[in-house]
């Protein structure tokens, strides 16, 4: 197993990070322990999870999972992401902006009956109740990073970053991060931080993958040269590019794309022609290659030396040992510049000025 360095700092993580967002959902509590048991083994010391996962549940599943190793990890979780508010308390708000690359509301996370406005975000009141939710789930007394789940545009984020610098100061959290921001907004909280002496965002978790490149044009540049880690999540496109899915017929119900709303509603973009016209391509260059596609996907995410860690899961024993095996191929040149051909035709050169 490889480790990397997360950003500047210097925490060292392994280049494969396991996400455990299906962990409790497709997979039941002693198969998922099994999982991280086998993810262990082989060196990943780096386990992603988040409050919202299962409302919870999955990270309870975590927990009884590292008991007796939790010091020897990097335990990663999230807090701060919209969830569906109860009826009583009236219409739910979204703040954020309508544009080009948000061009709908977004869908909030269902979690149960009873949810507030205050029980959800990233300000003071709710950070502090997440934290400590999270902490006493996974049954321990420090988080070796939280994220920011996603941007909250009802909230300051001078009082976000001063909520998080609290939680550093109290011996809560080690590293800060955040989830979904965009590269202005990362730009602004690292100023933001430099400005009032504050523990800044020392990690991005963006997606990335084949089909999914543009963190390339302003958030990868922004990381390296900030010297911000970058743990991405999807690397696989919701297992989109593991080739399994044939356009002409519908996912099995246990599959990703298959999940009732959740699934249909969050990778469901990705099933149109253009993206399976390039999954054929890039399928041809993996197998001339010798190499399975989804092998090649992850292989082709790490060879991004901006990147810190692949945030990677599985449903299947199997499935984490044939993902894991990613972190020991070296793509050539070759292979590099086919990827490079599929984006382009996929997204054609666009137009900068000045270098």
């Amino acid at each position: 197993m490889e480790y990397r360095k997360m950003g500047r700092t210097g925490l060292k993580v392994s280049s494969f990070c396991l996400g455990t967002m299906t962990l409790g959902r497709q997979v039941d509590a002693d198969a998922s322990i099994r999982i991280i048991h086998k993810a262990m083994d082989a060196g990943v010391n780096f386990i992603d999870t988040a409050d919202m996962y299962v409302n919870g549940v999955t990270e309870e599943i975590v927990a009884k999972a590292i008991k007796g190793q939790r010091d020897a990890l990097v335990i990663a979780s999230k807090g701060g992401h919209i969830r569906k508010q109860d009826k009583k308390y009236g219409e739910q708000r979204d703040y954020g902006p309508i544009d080009l690359a948000r061009p709908r509301q977004f869908h909030p996370w269902p979690a149960g009956d009873g949810v507030g406005p205050n029980d959800m975000g990233l300000s003071r009141k709710h950070i502090m109740q997440a934290v400590e939710g999270s902490l006493r789930r996974l049954q321990t007394d420090y988080l070796d990073l939280y994220y920011a789940h996603m941007p909250d545009y009802s909230t300051p984020l001078e009082e976000t970053l001063r909520a998080m610098d609290d939680l550093v100061r109290q011996g809560k959290v080690r590293y800060l991060g955040c989830s979904n921001f965009r590269a202005y907004q990362l730009c602004k909280a690292l100023w933001t931080s430099d400005k009032f002496n504050l523990a800044r965002w020392d990690c991005i978790q963006p997606p990335y993958n084949l089909l999914t490149r543009d963190i390339e044009y302003e958030l990868l540049p922004l990381c390296a040269e900030e010297g911000v880690g970058v743990c991405v999540f999807s690397p696989m496109a919701a297992g989109f590019l593991s080739g399994k899915y044939d356009k002409e017929k519908e996912p099995t119900e246990d599959a990703r794309f298959g999940l009732a709303h959740l699934g249909y509603r969050y990778n469901r973009p990705y099933w149109n022609d253009v993206n399976f016209s390039a999954i054929e391509r890039l399928k041809q260059v993996a197998e001339v290659h010798g190499r399975q596609l989804g092998q090649f996907a992850l292989a082709w995410v790490l060879s991004n030396q901006i990147v810190t860690s692949v945030v990677c899961g599985a449903t299947t024993i199997e499935q984490l040992v044939q993902n894991m095996a990613a972190t020991e191929i070296s793509l050539s040149r070759e292979e590099l510049d086919v990827c490079d051909e599929v984006w382009h035709q996929l997204r054609p050169r666009r137009l900068f000025y000045g270098r």
